[in-house]
Parts: structure tokens; C-alpha cells; sequence
């Protein structure tokens, strides 16, 4: 029992020094990706290409909410006047119309997060190469990627976020 307290202490005692040997001959930075991704020229352009096919989508949104609108308002004007079967089937006709429009509306939101994403992981794969080829080229140890459930601390001085940004961006002109 006592040997093995001995040895888990001598243990303790090389990996300190192992440890300390390491760190000093380190070179650790980390990059935030999603910061990356937003304020590089290319993330930037997605962000101004998602935001047109939003705006495009909620002019058709509002076309088709007005066109519905039109359709109940005529049903309840002509409700009075139609026979009980036409009026069923006009109701029916509308609230056809009205699934159809709830199913496209999730359709289309699905298509343009789906767009938002590839354009992302696009743009992160790259990111990833150019973090990649600057922790080769500069000799890094070690480049974390800055996620706030796995780096709790970091010191603003091994950020190389903005480096990565600007390599990134002068690789693509």
C-alpha cells in the first residue's frame, strides 16, 4: 500500500516536470470560428445573400397571407347567401389553401436554414484549413477552437481569430 503511494507521487513528481518541460517548448493560440465566419468578407456575403432570399420569402409570405385573407373574408361575405354544401366546400377550399400555405411556409423556412448552414460549413471548412496552415507554418503546439462549453478562459493575447480572418480573406481575393 505504501509502495503504491510512493509511486503515485513519484509519478506526480515526473509528470510535473514532464509537464512544465512541454509547456514551456509550447505554442498554444485559440480561434473563435463562429466569430470567423461572421466577420470574414465571405461570411459577410452569405449573411447579405440569407438576409435577401428572407426578405424575397416574407414578401411572398405576405402575398399569400393576403390572398388567403381574401378568400376567408369573401367566404364570410358570402356565407349567408350560399347553400350548405357550398359553403362547406368553399370552407374546405379554404382551409386547403390555408395547409398548403402552412406546409410551404415550413418548406421554404427549411430550405433557407438548410442554405444559411452549407454556406456555413463551407465557410468553416476553409477557416479550419487556414488555421491549420497558419499553426504549421508559425509552429504552433496546439489551436483550440474557442467554444464557451469546452475553453472556459482564454487570454485575449493566444486569440488569433483576427490573423486567421485576414489569411482567410487574402486567400480568396
Amino acid at each position: 500500500m505504501c509502495g503504491r503511494k510512493v509511486g503515485f507521487v513519484i509519478g506526480l513528481i515526473l509528470l510535473g516536470w514532464f509537464g512544465s518541460a512541454w509547456a514551456a517548448d509550447s505554442k498554444i493560440a485559440y480561434v473563435d470560428i463562429q466569430k470567423a465566419i461572421n466577420e470574414c468578407n465571405a461570411g459577410r456575403e452569405a449573411k447579405k445573400t440569407i438576409t435577401k432570399d428572407v426578405e424575397k420569402f416574407q414578401h411572398l409570405i405576405a402575398d399569400k397571407q393576403k390572398e388567403l385573407q381574401g378568400m376567408k373574408e369573401s367566404l364570410e361575405k358570402q356565407a349567408l347567401m350560399l347553400t350548405p354544401d357550398a359553403r362547406a366546400n368553399k370552407e374546405k377550399e379554404y382551409q386547403n389553401k390555408l395547409r398548403e400555405f402552412q406546409r410551404w411556409g415550413e418548406d421554404s423556412q427549411n430550405e433557407l436554414n438548410q442554405k444559411r448552414m452549407e454556406m456555413e460549413r463551407n465557410i468553416s471548412v476553409a477557416l479550419v484549413k487556414v488555421v491549420q496552415k497558419i499553426g504549421a507554418d508559425e509552429g504552433y503546439t496546439l489551436i483550440l477552437e474557442k467554444n464557451e462549453s469546452i475553453v472556459l478562459f482564454a487570454s485575449k493575447a493566444i486569440d488569433i481569430t483576427d490573423r486567421a480572418i485576414k489569411a482567410f480573406d487574402a486567400q480568396k481575393k
